[in-house]
């Protein structure tokens, strides 16, 4: 029995190896559990345009959006592991996701296989006009003073623009007012009309405004050269830990010749000064984790967000 297990092992490596040399001979799909025109899809595309040119096949776009992300990552979890379905994904449907729905159609260990982290997109803390703080310091101190007066705007219960505000909640005992809204346009019609007071948006949303001098940006989750002089959370005296990414992932069971083959393709794509142009005009920050580095740090990320969750009741709208 043991003689046969190794002998399967080394005829499945064998077959991956051949799988890998001829991949692709296909087009190769990418999922996206998003709407066209989000941060997700714009990476998806930036990526499939480049990676259509250094693998010289195509690369099909599929929207999937709705239900948080998890429609997306149910079609990949249950697409055939050959190699050519990926899934180009925010970490919520990932790590967060998992501890807001109890009854997810995937399970997001068992049933994909991490490719790579593919950039980070900073989120920033911005105070709209009715709202006279300079500093995140002077926010958690009204957050205090006045607790659940100053009012945030945010995509829903359980998005990172939500979490992240409950994570400075709970590490600096100040409570705001949560106002959910269904869309970023009526978000911001409301920042900068004065109808809510702060929000924690990502830096490729919120930098025309910051620009235009309509919001004040007082702490990003990273550094980036878009927002010189304004303070990381760490810098600010805040430091938690907020990582909102884009990445990649491949149903379980894809042969690991072929991920590692796409992780390392998509690490050379985002080396490429065109590429790496593009993802700064994006605001995004590329990240080159190998698929073991991912998957220790989804893993992490998980366990985190779980405990975090529990602990402080959050369940989805």
């Amino acid at each position: 029995m043991a003689a046969r297990s190794v002998l399967l092992a080394c005829l499945t490596f064998v077959f991956g190896v051949a799988l890998a040399q001829d991949w692709p001979a296909k087009p190769i799909r990418f999922i996206v559990p998003s709407s066209p025109g989000g941060g997700t899809d714009l990476y998806a595309r930036i990526l499939a345009n480049a990676l259509h040119d250094s693998l010289r096949q195509q690369i099909v776009i599929e929207n999937r959006p709705g239900a948080s992300g998890n429609i997306g990552a149910a079609a990949t979890a249950k697409s055939p592991p050959d190699g050519y379905t990926f899934m180009v994904t925010a970490n919520p449907s990932l790590t967060i996701n998992p501890s807001l729905y109890p009854n997810l159609p995937y399970d997001p260990e068992r049933d994909f296989a991490p490719v790579t982290r593919g950039v980070l997109a900073p989120q920033v803390f911005v105070a709209g006009p009715a709202l006279k703080v300079a500093t995140l310091a002077e926010l958690v101190a009204l957050g205090k003073k006045e607790p659940g007066k100053i009012s945030y705007a945010s995509g829903g219960t359980g998005t990172p623009l939500y979490l992240g505000v409950k994570m400075l909640e709970e590490k600096t005992g100040a409570r705001y007012l949560h106002i959910p809204y269904k869309g970023a346009g009526a978000a911001y019609g409301d920042l900068l009309g004065g109808q809510v007071q702060f929000m924690f948006p990502d830096v490729a949303s919120a930098i025309s405004h910051i620009r235009a001098g309509k919001l004040r940006a007082i702490a990003v989750t990273q550094a980036t050269p878009h927002l010189q002089g304004v303070p990381t959370l760490a810098q600010a005296g805040f430091p938690l830990d907020i990582v909102t990414s884009f990445s990649v992932v491949a149903p379980a069971g894809t042969p690991e010749p072929v991920i590692q083959r796409m992780a390392s393709e998509v690490a050379a794509a985002m080396r490429s000064k065109a590429v790496a142009e593009k993802l700064d005009q994006q605001m995004l920050l590329p990240v080159f984790d190998t698929p073991a580095e991912f998957a220790a740090s989804l893993k992490k990320e998980r366990q985190e967000w779980a405990e975090f969750i529990t602990r402080n009741g959050i369940k989805p709208d």
